[in-house]
């Protein structure tokens, strides 16, 4: 996920997908501009939030793809699954700090534990597939297979909640799943077998997405918040002890705390940016990424993207795109069939 949604694709987003329509219906009764008073926003005013909140997801997606970065940096230095522990650990500490059991009494109630505890694995399966996969892939390669999250949504939604894609929307999907075989190029040698993590963490990520939707019904955004990195955090610290090693610099200590605070930062921005515009108009811009991640990798790690990557992240990009562009015109998935 990136990152970290729909995450935006990331190695591990944690906040309703910005995609598909799944976190729009939460956000519009939080757009500024209506009140109980008046039926129409007031047109400044709305227009000045939707900026807003398109700066902030264009922040929180550079937080995660500094996020991959990092932990593609960290991976040269020690066991992945270090990496991961820090990720989670920090994050949870620094969410800790403005949200937590005390200041906000009742967080940790839900409705539904098992599928909290269910969804809070998933998305911790989904990073650490990711964190193994930026070990050997270069970050635009790993970031264009996460983009193919929302397909997986979309095609998942028809089973699991009863949105079924139609003929349109599945032609889209279909386009986009071409855009990532022309990324990774199967059986032809031209990309590292990591690829696999990464589509099996866009699975895991795209599975989680649909859960996140159905305990939206029942827990608030700070509850689900808080179990995903509580349980990120209980489960990686026995499994950090065992694969321990000290960081042998402060810059390497430094990575791990920032690890950690730009995944809460990012999610943070994310929930603003969806509590000031709809996600129909923020989903387009978590594309953005893609500027983000092949600046880092060439500056960092001096990769250069080969065309291959390039036609494909744009397959992928212009499949996401028209999804959107569908839903816009003919509402959610399930609703008319398109």
């Amino acid at each position: 996920m990136r990152g970290d949604p729909a995450r935006p694709a990331g190695s591990d987003p944690d906040f309703a997908e910005p995609v598909l329509g799944l976190a729009e219906g939460k956000t519009r009764g939080l757009h500024p501009g209506y009140s109980s008073q008046t039926r129409l926003p007031d047109p400044a005013r709305a227009r000045r939030a939707r900026l807003t909140g398109i700066a902030l997801m264009c922040g929180a997606v550079g937080c995660f793809a500094f996020l991959d970065a990092s932990a593609k940096y960290l991976g040269r230095h020690m066991d992945v699954l270090e990496v991961v522990w820090a990720r989670y650990t920090f994050g949870f500490l620094l969410a800790l700090a403005w949200s937590n059991p005390l200041t906000q009494p009742g967080m940790l109630r839900s409705a539904r534990p098992a599928l909290q505890i269910g969804r809070s694995a998933l998305l911790l399966g989904s990073t650490t597939l990711n964190f193994f996969a930026l070990k050997y892939l270069q970050l635009d390669q790993a970031l264009a297979i996460t983009f193919s999250t929302p397909f997986l949504v979309a095609a998942l939604s028809g089973p699991v909640l009863g949105e079924w894609v139609g003929p349109r929307r599945w032609a889209a999907i279909a386009v986009g799943f071409l855009g990532v075989l022309v990324v990774t190029r199967p059986g032809l040698g031209a990309i590292h077998p990591a690829a696999l993590l990464s589509a099996a963490g866009a699975l895991c990520y795209a599975v989680y997405a649909l859960m996140t939707r159905i305990l939206a019904r029942s827990d608030s955004n700070q509850t689900t918040l808080f179990y995903s990195n509580l349980v990120g955090a209980v489960v990686m610290l026995p499994i950090a002890v065992a694969v321990w090693t000290t960081p042998d610099s402060l810059l390497i200590g430094a990575l791990m705390v920032a690890a950690g605070a730009l995944a809460s930062i990012g999610h943070y921005l994310l929930i603003v940016a969806h509590r000031l515009a709809p996600a129909s108009v923020l989903s387009p811009f978590m594309y953005s990424q893609l500027a983000w991640t092949v600046t880092l990798g060439y500056v960092i790690f001096a990769d250069i993207p080969n065309p291959w990557t390039l036609a494909g992240a744009g397959i992928v990009v212009a499949s996401g795109l028209y999804l959107l562009h569908r839903e816009r015109v003919r509402g959610p998935v399930g609703v008319d069939g398109d």
